[in-house]
This record gives C-alpha cells, sequence and structure tokens, in this order.
C-alpha cells in the first residue's frame, strides 16, 4: 500500500510540473528557432534571394537579430542581412506558413521554401507546402491575418 501512495505522490508531482512548464513557457518567439536559437535551422536568408536555394550558414557569419542567431554562408550575405533583416527575414518568423494560415504554428523545413513578392516563405514540409501552394495568395492573406496572434496560442 505504501507503494501505491508514493508511486501515486510521484504521478501527481510529475503531471504539476509538466503543466507548470507549459504555464511558465508563454508565447512564442516571433522568431521560429532551433537549438542554439538559430533561425531557419542554420540557413542563410540571403542565399535563398542570391542564389535561389538553400544554403547553410556558417558559424563564422552570425548576425544576431529579433531574439535570434541568423547564420550566413559569406560576410557579404551577413552584412546585406544587417543592413535590412525584415527584408530577407522569412515571414511569419519562419514557421510553416500553411499552419499560420489555418491559425496555428509548425516548424518551417528550409528546404520547403518559396518567394513570393519578395518575401520568404516556408512550409513545415514539401507535401504541406502543395496544400499551401493551391492559393498561395489567399493562403498568405489568411496568414497575415493570424500573423502575430498565432504566437499567443
Amino acid at each position: 500500500m505504501t507503494i501505491r501512495i508514493r508511486s501515486t505522490l510521484v504521478l501527481c508531482l510529475i503531471a504539476v510540473a509538466a503543466v507548470a512548464s507549459v504555464a511558465l513557457a508563454g508565447p512564442q518567439s516571433a522568431v521560429n528557432v532551433s537549438r542554439g536559437e538559430l533561425a531557419l535551422r542554420g540557413f542563410d536568408a540571403v542565399a535563398y534571394f542570391r542564389d535561389s536555394r538553400p544554403v547553410e550558414g556558417s558559424t563564422a557569419f552570425e548576425h544576431r537579430w529579433n531574439g535570434a542567431v541568423w547564420r550566413f554562408s559569406t560576410a557579404a550575405n551577413r552584412d546585406t542581412f544587417a543592413k535590412d533583416p525584415v527584408r530577407y527575414a522569412p515571414e511569419f518568423g519562419g514557421y510553416c506558413a500553411w499552419a499560420v494560415s489555418r491559425g496555428y504554428t509548425a516548424d518551417g523545413d528550409p528546404y520547403a521554401w518559396r518567394i513570393v513578392d519578395g518575401r520568404l516563405y516556408l512550409n513545415y514540409s514539401k507535401r504541406v507546402q502543395k496544400s499551401w501552394e493551391e492559393d498561395v495568395a489567399g493562403n498568405i492573406e489568411k496568414g497575415r491575418r493570424n500573423w502575430p496572434g498565432v504566437l499567443a496560442k
């Protein structure tokens, strides 16, 4: 009987700790970051525009902006971003554009990307991107209505 009481007590404490950690977490960051506060999982935001492809950034060319560490493949790309980060940073903070259009957030995949009207958009996966691309303009409009309110959910 003592073992059951202790087990129940331990499970209750674990549940309380889990609820408390979620409550204390607060709203999500305006920039979707991975381990080490990396934006775009360490990919170079400017390279999408200059090279038309995802390019991994380097620790040698980092810039801190908007609560995240941004990596770049060259010093020139880093400096370009630093001069106008809003132009090069992905829309919706790098969260999945499809998810934001639906009222929630999900990770963005640096390989599931598209530039529309000079803005970089990411999606959770290439499969999800196909759904998003069925109505790009409509999904962008919905996403803009939901942003940044989805961060508080």
